[in-house]
């Protein structure tokens, strides 16, 4: 079999598999692992990204990077806090869909800070591919893909096909997200604020218990790694906030393996002496209005979809609806087949509750906490 026709079935194996619904773990495995055949590669690592904020919520590696995490922390830092344009959230910011380290830097991979931190001296992989999954304009995540000393680096018509499959991966991405709303489970109430303090070392200096029930919550989606990816990726991007490159507060939405949406944030501190540099971490159970944007995205709904949706949220009736959005109460009553038929629910009921989730909806009418929130039943 031909190069051109290897990769031709590659691509149409990938699109079938982004329209089939699966879940994310399915999903990337099987991609993953259908791309092989047409670029070949000795590692692979997937990260899935909050469209929103850019930073990352997972990740899954494979090949011979399969159950390695002991310099996850190291990577967070270096993508985090750097403005390398080969570094996910400034990819995110173009319009490029896929690169070759190889390429980019004409041969010289030694300009890279994360080929000459980490994968050249930690794993010896000698060149890197990245692919971007953009749908619709949003940043879903990216494939970063390996090849060792022994290998060719990647090509042009490599790296051309990697970004034919940009917009797949986007869908895919975005509904294994969807996969996974409907088996949230009401979490265990974690007792006390959880935060952590990072050094400028990016090590962990202090945590409360809470933090630390936290951290194991995140440490048990399957195949995901360990959450410290996570949580480097948002003190980089402090780091970055402290020398002001700029004046976005990182946040992160993250999902655990029990369906629980986590809200992570980080801000610089103001130390002095061996204290300079000091990063704090807040990880909190996330409030509705906190991912109902996350979600809504997930459904690729129009923006006059969106419009109507975000009424519909607020309990405005379709009359109300109508005389808001300026369109009669049939055009809001075809919108909301539409959105409808796009989140799988049959009434507004039904939307509310996906929207806002299980974790929160059957908590309602439950003793308030010192949170604000409702606690479990």
């Amino acid at each position: 079999m031909t190069a051109a026709l290897t990769a031709e079935r590659v691509r149409g194996d990938v699109e079938v598999l982004s329209r089939a619904g699966l879940d994310l773990e399915t999903f990337l495995a099987e991609a993953v692992a259908s791309v092989s055949r047409a670029v070949p590669w000795v590692a692979a690592c997937i990260g899935t990204h909050d469209p929103a904020t850019r930073m990352l919520t997972s990740s899954r590696k494979f090949g011979d990077l399969t159950g390695q995490n002991s310099h996850d922390g190291l990577f967070g830092q270096i993508e985090y806090d750097s403005a390398e344009v080969t570094t996910y959230p400034e990819l995110a910011g173009t319009d490029l869909r896929s690169i070759g380290v190889h390429l980019w830097f004409d041969g010289e991979v030694e300009r890279s800070e994360r080929m000459t931190r980490l994968m050249l001296p930690k794993f010896d992989y000698h060149d890197e591919a990245r692919l971007v999954f953009r749908e619709g304009g949003r940043f879903w995540g990216g494939m970063a893909l390996f090849r060792g000393s022994d290998d060719h680096a990647f090509g042009e018509a490599e790296i051309e096909f990697l970004a034919s499959l940009s917009e797949y991966f986007g869908r895919g991405v975005r509904t294994g997200l969807l996969t996974r709303l409907a088996d949230a489970t009401p979490p265990n109430t974690v007792a006390g604020p959880a935060v952590m303090v990072i050094d400028a070392a990016g090590e962990l200096v202090q945590s409360t218990p809470a933090a630390t029930a936290r951290l194991a919550e995140m440490s048990t989606a399957a195949h995901a790694g360990a959450p410290y990816a996570t949580i480097t990726a948002v003190v980089g991007a402090a780091r970055r906030l402290a020398r002001g490159e700029t004046d976005s507060v990182p946040h992160a939405r993250i999902r655990t393996a029990h369906g629980v949406w986590l809200v992570l944030h980080a801000s610089p501190l103001s130390g002095l002496g061996d204290r300079d540099g000091d990063v704090v971490v807040t990880i909190e159970e996330a409030r509705p209005p906190e991912i109902v944007s996350l979600v809504v995205a997930a459904f690729d709904l129009t923006p006059r979809e969106r419009d109507v949706t975000q009424l519909v949220l607020q309990g405005v009736d379709t009359k109300e609806i109508a005389a808001t959005l300026h369109m009669s109460a049939y055009t809001v009553q075809d919108h909301l087949k539409s959105v409808f038929d796009k989140a799988d629910v049959r009434s507004r009921r039904e939307l509310i509750a996906r929207v806002f989730f299980d974790q929160y909806v059957p908590r309602m009418g439950n003793e308030v906490m010192p949170s604000g929130f409702f606690g479990s039943a």
